[in-house]
């Protein structure tokens, strides 16, 4: 759409449609002020929730004169634009972003930001509610007409989120390094076609290649640049409460997934406690089973709603407990009594990925060459090594049906000295 620059200045010159929208922008200090950030956000989900489009900023609407965003604000346009999408609106909304110079009436170069919104495959809500675009305007939409959409969107919805595109992030993006592991003998040769065939790219629409949500998480450095939230908030507290003033560690674990996974391990297996025990020869017991633990960051991380950019996965370390956070509800019809009997994949791409993904912890000690295990095995392992330590059994439970905790116990030496 535009594709050129003349399309693009020939669209400008005849004004906002369904598919174009013009903004001019005010600042104040090194951000912008005006228009406001929930009416850009309504905007923004109208236009996704509609067709595809482009924003313009830095063109003003009325006059459709090119105004121009100063250099020096360019990239304070662009953050305004990516916290827009990431944080105000639900779920998150990928959009293509880029800084383009067009000449003014004056003949004058000017700068602005063109935001291009693909058509959703889901339905999006704004601070305000949710829209549509009809023409230049947006509209809050009636209770029918969003019962048919949502409707016809997960009718159609054939692609989970974790196979999603992201367009605002180059196909260079994805590392050769993180992704040679996953090539096999009967892998093609050519390296888009093997990255496609593998999902870790993925066309758009308009035949664009762009990274899919699971190829940024798994095959590149940088994960949280693109997608807020995916890391791992690690915190170890010196006792049993929530409370920074008896904090003993925090790290935020950032990284490709599996070297998150692997960092996590680690950082319950440093600050944990091990206990010495005299019954009948001395021997150490672990505060935690560290398959367990391992079993339950890869649950974690595999099964995470990534569509939730407003959370992350937190790992809770205390002296009587461990908890872990993960974003998002049980998926499809499970409950938490069948978790330790039934399988179901929210991330179906991803979880295939990590069980192709060598495991890359030199401590580990359990029967594993692949970081997923697609078997099921992993709750049981979880719930059975875990009591055996502590005499208690793991509990899960549910927050606000937005997020799964896991709480295992710690060991308990005096039961093992009786």
């Amino acid at each position: 759409m535009f594709d050129t620059t003349d399309e693009l200045l020939r669209q400008i010159r005849l004004g906002e449609d369904s598919s174009l929208e013009l903004k001019d922008l005010r600042y104040k200090g090194n951000r912008v002020a005006e228009p406001r950030r929930d009416d850009i956000a309504d905007e923004f989900a109208a236009m996704a929730n509609s067709a595809a489009g482009v924003f313009v900023f830095g063109v003003d609407d009325k006059s459709k004169t090119i105004a121009g965003i100063p250099v020096d604000k360019l990239e304070a346009v662009e953050t305004w634009v990516r916290e827009i999408c990431n944080d105000s609106i639900n779920p998150p909304l990928f959009c293509r972003i880029r800084k383009i110079p067009l000449i003014n009436g004056g003949g004058e170069e000017r700068c602005i930001v063109r935001v291009d919104i693909p058509r959703s495959i889901f339905v999006h809500k704004s601070p305000h509610g949710y829209f549509n675009r009809t023409g230049s305007s947006k509209r809050e939409m009636e209770p029918d007409v969003l019962a048919r959409l949502f409707q016809q969107r997960s009718q159609s919805r054939l692609i989970r989120f974790d196979e999603q595109v992201v367009p605002s992030v180059s196909k260079n993006t994805l590392d050769r390094n993180l992704w040679e592991k996953f090539r096999t003998p009967l892998s093609p040769s050519g390296d888009e076609e093997f990255l496609c065939k593998m999902k870790l790219l993925s066309q758009n629409e308009d035949g664009e290649v762009f990274p899919t949500v699971s190829g940024i998480l798994m095959a590149s450095e940088k994960p949280r640049e693109y997608l807020a939230n995916a890391f791992i908030q690690a915190v170890a507290y010196r006792g049993t409460e929530r409370n920074a003033a008896y904090q003993l560690d925090a790290r935020d674990i950032v990284g490709p997934l599996d070297a998150q996974i692997a960092a996590a391990y680690r950082f319950v297996k440093k600050n944990m406690r091990v206990y010495a025990v005299k019954n009948p020869a001395r021997r150490e017991i672990p505060q935690f089973s560290m398959n367990a633990v391992f079993e339950a960051l890869v649950n974690a991380a595999a099964h995470r709603d990534y569509s939730i950019q407003s959370s992350k996965i937190r790992v809770h370390l205390f002296a009587d407990r461990l908890e872990i956070f993960s974003p998002g509800t049980i998926t499809n019809t499970m409950t938490l009594d069948s978790l330790p009997l039934r399988q179901s994949a929210r991330n179906e791409l991803l979880t295939s990925l990590l069980a192709r993904c060598p495991l890359n912890i030199e401590s580990y000690t359990g029967n594993r060459e692949f970081i997923m295990d697609k078997r099921g095995e992993g709750v049981p392992i979880i719930l059975v090594e875990s009591k055996k330590l502590s005499g208690l059994r793991p509990e899960y439970r549910l927050i606000d049906d937005a997020e799964l905790m896991l709480t295992i116990y710690a060991a308990n030496p005096e039961r093992e000295e009786k």
